[in-house]
């Protein structure tokens, strides 16, 4: 039984586990980023706005999450001190953590000094993220670990959120936002020595016949269908109008809840978000990837109508700790469909452009869904969510995921075997 459950172990060398290790930290870091969301959210209501200037002031502070491929194609193409990762990695981090304290140290925040260096935060954590995430492919593609190492990426992001929630409703009930930035502007540092302690990166080239080989490396990747078919598919499913500012309005108005109880809810989704990436790692090594993606659409239509019984304390706790577990294991299979479908040499930037559509899909979603919040209501909108995630079924035979799956495996193959150099 013992051997059994070791083989399910995905991690089984040092590499794996550094690596892990590296991943699972730095993703926990950037989970704090969100710890001033609830007290943003409840100052603004104070102050009058509606759930959809709420969510739009949000899309705002996002944008940096938006432009990804951007920070790929710099450290794809331009390396910084001799290094296509980790000088960035460190600058980045270095610039999240000063931009955050700034925030938590001002005495007064006018609405556009909140929006953008909690927009400069952000550009700092999505460069980050960029460059964890093109390891992650980089490293993860040979090994055939993408979705083990993306399960302690969200497993971990989603462990901050359980301090996040805690915290973040205590300091949302005080309206205390200055606290809540000075403790979210520490985090990036704990990436800065990460990066500085644990990356480790051959020196690039920087002659030109480098920058063509990576040139044609994108010019081929562009040309090649699957990148577009994973990149729709993936926005259809995340803009699918979700619940997010929309759903503290209607706890708080309508449920009566207080920001205490909203963030302990919030904790009880992330433990259980865990607990579904802890369920997700040895799955994506034993099931097909495209039996994982129409499971999760099935479980993600059932859980978002489950939210039309979201009517008091009992409910609402029993319903964000079994939608936290399956919409955990929903967003790693696309994310781990993103992942097996990034061409090689250009990691980072094409991992950043589908996760550009992601991030810019779930907006999207928040934004459409704080508005037919305001105009339609609460069960309008539960019923529209789970119509359109149910639509997403008839898209998945266009994507062809045992292609894409099996063009992962044979370049794993490839790449132990020595057919293909880094």
């Amino acid at each position: 039984m013992l051997g059994g459950l070791k083989r399910l172990h995905p991690f089984q060398t040092a590499e794996a586990q550094r690596l892990a290790l590296l991943f699972g930290i730095v993703y926990f870091a950037q989970g704090m980023w969100y710890l001033p969301n609830q007290t943003i959210t409840i100052v603004f209501k104070d102050s009058g706005f509606s759930a959809g200037q709420v969510a739009t002031f949000f899309t705002i502070s996002t944008v940096p999450w938006l432009i990804k491929p951007v920070y790929g194609l710099l450290s794809d193409f331009v390396p910084l001190f001799g290094r296509r990762r980790k000088s960035y990695f460190l600058l980045t981090s270095a610039l999240a953590a000063s931009a955050g304290l700034a925030l938590g140290f001002m005495t007064e925040r006018p609405y556009w000094w909140l929006a953008g260096l909690f927009t400069v935060m952000g550009l700092g954590l999505a460069f980050t993220d960029v460059l964890t995430d093109a390891l992650m492919v980089e490293s993860g593609k040979p090994l055939g670990l993408t979705g083990a190492f993306q399960a302690v990426q969200w497993a971990c992001i989603y462990g901050a959120s359980i301090l996040v929630g805690v915290m973040g409703g205590r300091l949302a009930e005080m309206r205390s936002l200055g606290s809540a930035f000075v403790v979210a502007g520490c985090f990036p540092l704990v990436s800065f020595l990460m990066a500085l302690l644990f990356v480790r990166e051959a020196p690039a080239r920087t002659d030109r016949e480098a920058l063509r080989e990576t040139f044609r490396a994108i010019r081929g990747a562009v040309a090649e269908r699957e990148i577009w078919v994973v990149a729709g598919f993936i926005l259809f499913w995340t803009f699918s109008p979700s619940f997010g500012p929309a759903l503290v309005y209607y706890q708080t108005d309508r449920l009566k809840f207080s920001q205490q109880f909203i963030g302990v809810l919030g904790s009880l989704g992330s433990a259980a978000a865990v607990g579904g990436a802890l369920v997700y790692a040895p799955l994506s090594r034993q099931m097909p990837l495209k039996w994982l993606i129409n499971g999760a659409i099935g479980a993600g239509v059932a859980g978002t109508l489950a939210y039309l019984l979201y009517r008091d304390p009992a409910s609402a706790i029993v319903i964000d700790i079994v939608f936290g577990c399956i919409g955990m294991i929903t967003q790693l299979a696309f994310l781990d469909l993103a992942a097996k479908a990034c061409p090689r040499r250009v990691e980072g930037t094409f991992f950043a452009l589908l996760m550009s559509v992601f991030n810019g899909g779930a907006q999207g979603s928040q934004v459409a869904g704080g508005y037919l919040y305001d105009w339609l209501g609460y069960t309008p909108l539960v019923l529209i969510s789970a119509a359109m995630t149910l639509l997403a079924f008839p898209l998945v035979p266009l994507v062809r995921v045992e292609r894409i799956e099996a063009g992962a495996r044979s370049e794993a193959a490839d790449t132990s075997s020595g057919a293909v150099k880094p």
